[in-house]
């Protein structure tokens, strides 16, 4: 199974340990079975030295069979705890345009349930191994006993086994199946909670969604719950009828056929009474352990970036002049929207303004000059130099961004991930006005519950701290009252390119557009640059320029 071997490639050492331990747990129950067998079966020894010898076996093989349960469950459980940490650095390191592919509700399914059945498993995983090892040794102990007995047994077993399995593969069925049925009932999840205020609003909307998305999914996943849990009731009465059946055989074999005395048989039949236990937990283990290589195919299908143990450190920041898009091209799909090919230099210092209908292709041209998006043609070149695709932090490390679906961080950080400057903050704090909004610990923010508009100011905030050399404003001022935007356009924009930022702000307020030094406009995914009459008419009416319908 995949899980055994990725865990023996990663802790090779360890775990062939702990399988040794787990072989020495095996060999004192063998020895624990023969020493009843021989001392009060056989011989029926009443000296007073017997108790206190089996006594003493007896716990030796509940220590010896615990430390190997722990060690196989410490191991386990820190195989999973490594899993999840390269799931969550994977995730970081891929594009972003892959992760919007995969959407929330599949990531969010991965990291729970995904890597919840994993840990599971490995719980589990101790039983099975344990339940392999006893019944290999068991076979060896009942063939040195009586080998023709041995062999009737081995073969009511394998039916046993054999038919414990096939009902099993069916569990396995339908735990695939559960699967991605739970991508599923993640985005209903995702959608009433997120959509929490319109379900609120609209009854009828909230019912349609329970009724006919909720409920078809739920019902899905109680059919396919209910018949893998079946299927494993199923193997595990059968399991456990089939041994009872199997020590009648042997009794039947011993005293009806003659093949051997009573002492035998007894002893068979308390190996098989000692075997029931493992084997009925090694089947009771399949399913999770098969949940396990579900989740790791779908783990798998993710396509994720490969795992790297160190984040990427880009060479220190060059003082540079300009940052170039030189034909750059980007598609949704095979024939979905297309951007470009746009041609676009940004000098040090400037401050410019980007226009456009919706629809149009101004986020996507966000994602392409901070480097989020990887263009399908064309370069990135930084002072004439073509940045590599396998080095994009060498062209974001430039950037920092405020977008619409603005994500609020509790932590204010400045260059290099320190501190940020706590003199910079306070200056930003009153130009912000937010001074008596936020409660600040430190470069800690403590109250993140804020209006959209807040929301905005502390995102604007969180940018500036970082001191990078280029601001990406997307749709900014849009949240803000008027009193502030004002402020904004008249008051911060010159201030931050007063201290040597370049500003790259979406913006549809046409009463500002006096204050950029470049006005740009995307239209179908095209981008121009506005000049002249085109610049003023654009700075009179922007609701007309960017008008879609026509």
């Amino acid at each position: 199974m995949a899980l055994l071997q990725v865990v023996f490639r990663q802790y090779r050492w360890p775990f062939t340990g702990v399988l040794l331990l787990t072989l020495l747990s095996a060999a004192l129950g063998i020895g624990l079975i023969a020493y009843i067998n021989n001392e009060l079966i056989v011989a029926i020894n009443s000296d007073a030295t017997v108790l206190p010898a089996f006594l003493g076996q007896l716990f030796l093989l509940m220590a010896v069979t615990l430390a190997s349960q722990l060690a196989l469950t410490q191991l386990g459980h820190h195989f999973v705890w490594r899993l999840r940490g390269e799931f969550i650095k994977r995730i970081l390191d891929t594009s972003v345009e892959r992760i919007e592919q995969l959407g929330s509700a599949q990531l969010l399914a991965g990291l729970t349930s995904d890597v919840r059945a994993i840990t599971i498993a490995f719980v589990r995983l101790p039983e099975l191994i344990q339940g392999i090892i006893i019944t290999l040794g068991s076979a060896l102990y009942l063939a040195w006993l009586s080998p023709e007995m041995l062999l009737v047994t081995m073969l009511w077993l394998t039916i046993t086994l054999v038919g414990g399995w096939l009902l099993v593969s069916r569990v396995y069925q339908h735990m695939a199946k559960l699967r991605d049925i739970e991508d599923d009932l993640y985005r209903d999840f995702q959608t009433i909670i997120e959509g929490r205020k319109e379900l609120q609003l609209n009854r009828d909307r909230a019912r349609l969604i329970y009724d006919t998305v909720y409920q078809e999914n739920a019902g899905r996943y109680r059919h396919h719950i209910v018949r893998a849990d079946t299927f494993h009731l199923s193997a595990v009465n059968w399991s456990n009828i089939m041994m009872l059946g199997g020590i009648g055989i042997v009794f039947f074999m011993a005293n009806g056929l003659g093949w051997a005395n009573t002492a035998v048989a007894a002893t068979y039949s308390l190996t098989l009474l000692f075997l029931r236990t493992p084997l009925l937990s090694a089947v009771g283990a399949l399913p999770t352990l098969l949940s396990a290589q579900v989740a790791f195919r779908k783990l798998n299908r993710f396509d994720l970036a490969p795992y790297e143990p160190a984040f990427s450190v880009p060479s220190p920041v060059s003082t540079w002049q300009t940052l170039e898009l030189r034909d750059v091209c980007f598609h949704y799909g095979e024939q979905g929207f297309a951007v470009g090919p746009v041609n676009l230099t940004l000098r040090r210092g400037e401050l410019l303004f980007l226009i456009g209908g919706n629809g149009s292709g101004k986020s996507t041209l966000a994602m392409l000059l901070t480097g989020l998006y990887q263009p399908h043609a064309g370069s990135l070149l930084l002072d004439g130099k073509e940045i590599s695709s396998k080095q994009p932090d060498l062209w974001r490390q430039h950037f920092s961004a405020v977008f619409t679906d603005v994500h609020l961080f509790d932590r204010l950080i400045g260059h290099g991930g320190e501190p940020a400057d706590p003199a910079l903050v306070q200056r930003w704090l009153e130009r912000l006005k937010m001074s008596e909004k936020l409660q600040l610990d430190g470069n800690r923010v403590l109250n993140l519950q804020l209006s959209k508009g807040q929301s905005k100011r502390l995102a604007l905030l969180l940018a500036a701290a970082e001191e990078r050399d280029i601001l990406l404003l997307d749709e900014w001022a849009a949240d803000q009252d008027p009193h502030f935007r004002r402020i904004f356009y008249r008051e911060l924009l010159p201030w931050l390119q007063a201290s040597g930022k370049t500003v790259f702000a979406i913006s549809h307020d046409d009463h500002y557009f006096t204050h950029a030094d470049r006005l740009l406009e995307m239209r179908n995914g095209q981008l121009v640059e506005l000049s002249g009459r085109e610049r003023d008419m654009a700075t009179l009416d922007a609701v007309e320029r960017t008008d879609t319908g026509r």
